[in-house]
């Protein structure tokens, strides 16, 4: 046999036997490295089928995939402003949700064989993630995928990006952080922040903690719609695609008696999104195929959008808010605004940003009955664990192609994203007159669209009228959900 060939035929066979060793169309592995990264999180280029392009915003973070743009300044410009909005790190479900899991798991456990057997094997020694409800809606702290782990190193990399924006050796600066008023929040917050200021974190920051009530008006990280009636698609939307009716009728084969429904399916393959980012690995990742998790991604998009996105009208005014202080910020430059502002929410405060910002472009809305390839609109690369939008002011030199000017690029979990219709800058970058006078004159009026009047605040100020006093850093008791504790910017008691 020709040595080429024999060589060929090794391959193929040896080949071959990977193929039949692994789980068939199942995306997940059984191997287990609990402090190994099972899916790929950069996408600095476009790949093929990975599991966390389908989790969502419930799987841990990745980033958007890219252009191909370069992630650094590009040549002749430098960084002088940066402003991000951050979701909270990948963290355990919150107590409704929870529920969701443990009423579905139920169904199992009372339907109990002697021993579970096939796809189901695991379910003899699993037990489920949450290890009581002290835990329910904190971030993850242990694993690859730990949320205070990402957070961490999250400002440990914007450190070294726009490290340059600090002057560690000035005396007595002070550097504003805000958050949005849940722990989560302001635990993601002071983690970016010892990532990015290191041990000077608490004689530099001065965390501004910014109640989440609805009688802050605009100046607020998550401004809503009051009396919003634009929720007829959102409201109606139930956990339902084709593609999970056929995995309950599989799993109810080998369980008599299960009786499982395709929104029972459906938290399950929630649950493995959730138990990735706590545990790094979820078994129940594999007892679905791919075209379940495409179901299940598309299902979360759906929510997005037709909730808090581009498919509710009222969502590009709730954006509004944040978009025009952003606006003023960059106008205003890094003299005025400061050079750094560091803000922290969820991901139902993103996707209206994104909204009024026109990001990503969306030429007609989701349909109800199909999943469009490719999908305008996917959750996991806009809202993902983790997920942010970060906006460079970028001063740049005259090039071959732009005059010396002031410029604004977009970047969306750290992939660029040109501005639809201003790209003409460096790097794709768009002229910061041109951005402002684009954005705004798109602008709807949140004042007047969500029903607030003059006795609410009309604008987000705090950027402006901050607390400076670094005794919130980190609070002696612990932010709630009923935010008892909590202080407002001006340093007074949320009630």
């Amino acid at each position: 046999m020709a040595p080429v060939l024999s060589i060929f035929l090794g391959l193929l066979a040896s080949s071959a036997s990977l193929v039949a060793a692994s789980p068939s169309n199942r995306p997940g592995s059984q191997a287990r490295y609990p402090f190994a990264t099972l899916y790929d999180q950069s996408f600095s280029d476009v790949i093929g089928y990975s599991l966390l392009k389908h989790t969502g915003a419930s799987g841990p973070y990745s980033n958007r995939e890219s252009y191909g743009i370069g992630r650094d300044p590009p040549d002749a410009c430098a960084v002088d402003q940066v402003i991000m909005l951050r979701r909270h790190g990948e963290r355990f479900p919150d107590s409704s949700t929870s529920a969701n899991f443990v009423a579905v798991l139920d169904k199992f456990y009372a339907s109990k064989p002697s021993q579970w057997t096939n796809e189901l094997e695991f379910l003899n020694t699993w037990k489920y993630m949450v290890p009581d409800d002290n835990y329910l809606a904190l971030e993850s702290y242990n694993g690859p995928y730990a949320g205070l782990l990402t957070s961490y190193k999250h400002g440990a990399e914007y450190g070294v990006r726009y490290g340059h924006l600090w002057n560690s050796t000035l005396q007595n600066q002070t550097i504003p952080m805000f958050s949005s008023g849940y722990e989560r929040i302001v635990q993601t917050a002071r983690k970016f922040g010892e990532g990015f200021f290191g041990w000077n974190y608490t004689d530099v920051v001065a965390m501004n903690i910014i109640p989440e009530f609805s009688y802050l008006g605009g100046n607020s990280l998550t401004p809503t719609c009051l009396n919003d009636t634009s929720l007829s698609i959102c409201e109606s939307l139930t956990p339902y695609q084709p593609q999970f009716n056929v995995a309950a009728k599989r799993l109810n084969a080998l369980v008599p008696g299960l009786n499982l429904t395709a929104p029972d399916v459906y938290y399950l393959m929630q649950m493995a999104a959730f138990e990735v980012s706590i545990r790094g690995y979820s078994d129940w990742v594999e007892v679905f195929n791919y075209d379940e998790w495409v179901a299940f991604g598309y299902m979360q998009d759906l929510g997005y959008y037709y909730c808090v996105g581009p498919g509710n009208k009222n969502m590009r005014a709730v954006g509004s808010v944040f978009v025009n202080a952003t606006l003023t910020a960059l106008n205003q430059g890094p003299e005025t605004a400061g050079p750094m502002l560091w803000n922290f929410c969820h991901d139902t405060n993103i996707a209206p940003v994104l909204a009024a910002l026109g990001i990503p472009k969306v030429d007609a809305d989701l349909p109800l009955d199909s999943i469009p390839f490719p999908n305008p609109y996917n959750s996991a690369n806009i809202v993902p664990m983790g997920g942010h939008i970060t906006i460079e002011r970028l001063s740049c030199n005259a090039t071959a192609i732009s005059t010396a000017d002031t410029y604004v690029r977009l970047i969306l979990n750290e992939a660029v994203v040109p501005f639809p219709g201003c790209q003409n800058g460096p790097g794709f970058s768009c002229g910061l007159a041109n951005f402002t006078q684009q954005v705004f004159s798109n602008l709807p009026d949140f004042i007047e669209t969500c029903n607030y009047n003059e006795s609410y605040p009309q604008y987000l100020s705090f950027w402006w009228d901050y607390n400076t006093t670094k005794s919130y850093d980190y609070e002696t008791q612990s932010p709630i959900p009923g935010q008892e504790t909590l202080v407002t910017y001006q340093g007074t008691n949320a009630q």
